[in-house]
């Protein structure tokens, strides 16, 4: 019990330390006139965070329960305290980064993913700004950790911290890191490129916690100075009301598997990246960067 009392300590600790960096970058913000905030944007961001609040709420039984009993089928036990932390926290991230990849290389997914990515503006509130649907399937890309002998409460305990980080790195401040910080871990500079609309940008700096991941599997990208983030999606939607923010992906996903030709193709835009078009009409990150290192 004091385990777990300290555990709803340091969460509690955390995330007033993240509500505090928040009101402190929008008071900046207004102060500077930066213009990082902007109302109605804000408003969605918390909108969607509620939902997916409740959605965690929701599932909150069955994500236990399967990963509990996935747990009763370990293959192996890691006794060491030391050891078994730093191995459930990084083989968490690495999983994360598999989450977070075929988020963004599979339309179904891209379709729930979409909504974090939909906002033109890149402050603490962004990193609030929910996949509201991840939830329904974020367990069984973590059940693997269950099978190495960690139980559900250190995962879904380890995975809130880590998302924590996560969040603390959505900011345009420019923080003044050492150099070797930015080889390991996750920097707000990685992740302002994660989320931009550039075409060499797309699809890069999946991590959350460790960038490591990003530099072995080839979806790295520094910041560039001759690049200026613009942040968004490649194609805004025209209505950014609550329900279509939410949706705008799931309408056009369906309309166009409406009307490909033939079961493969239905299937291709489904399970292809975004981008993907039977007839070539539209194109994927990848063709398009290619496309942009020929003519730059």
């Amino acid at each position: 019990m004091s385990s777990l009392d300290s555990r709803s300590e340091a969460v509690i600790v955390l995330v007033s330390l993240l509500i505090l960096l928040t009101l402190t970058e929008m008071w900046f913000s207004y102060r500077e006139n930066r213009k990082y905030y902007e109302k109605r944007d804000t408003l969605t961001n918390i909108y969607l965070t509620a939902l997916a609040f409740i959605l965690n709420l929701a599932v909150n039984g069955s994500t236990f329960f399967l990963l509990h009993f996935a747990w009763q089928f370990r293959l192996f036990e890691i006794h060491n305290i030391f050891w078994y932390w730093f191995v459930l926290v990084i083989t968490q991230d690495l999983l994360y980064w598999v989450l977070h990849y075929t988020g963004h290389y599979c339309r179904l997914f891209w379709a729930m993913h979409v909504t974090h990515h939909s906002s033109e503006h890149f402050n603490f509130t962004t990193g609030f700004r929910s996949t509201v649907f991840e939830p329904l399937y974020r367990t069984f890309f973590y059940l693997p950790l269950a099978l190495m002998g960690f139980n559900a409460v250190d995962i879904l305990y380890a995975y809130l911290v880590t998302q924590l980080y996560g969040n603390m790195v959505h900011t345009q401040y420019k923080v003044p890191l050492p150099k070797w910080y930015g080889w390991i871990f996750v920097t707000p500079a990685h992740h302002r490129v994660h989320h931009a609309s550039n075409v060499p940008y797309l699809d890069k700096n999946m991590g959350m916690v460790l960038i490591i991941w990003d530099r072995l599997f080839g979806t790295f990208h520094d910041e560039d100075a001759d690049e200026p983030v613009k942040y968004g999606l490649t194609h805004q939607p025209d209505d950014m009301g609550p329900v279509n923010v939410i949706f705008h992906e799931w309408k056009a996903l369906i309309a166009d598997v409406n009307k490909a030709p033939g079961l493969g193709n239905k299937l291709k835009y489904l399970f292809n990246p975004p981008g993907w078009s039977h007839d070539g009409s539209t194109q994927t990150a990848r063709v398009l960067q290619k496309e942009y290192k020929k003519v730059s």
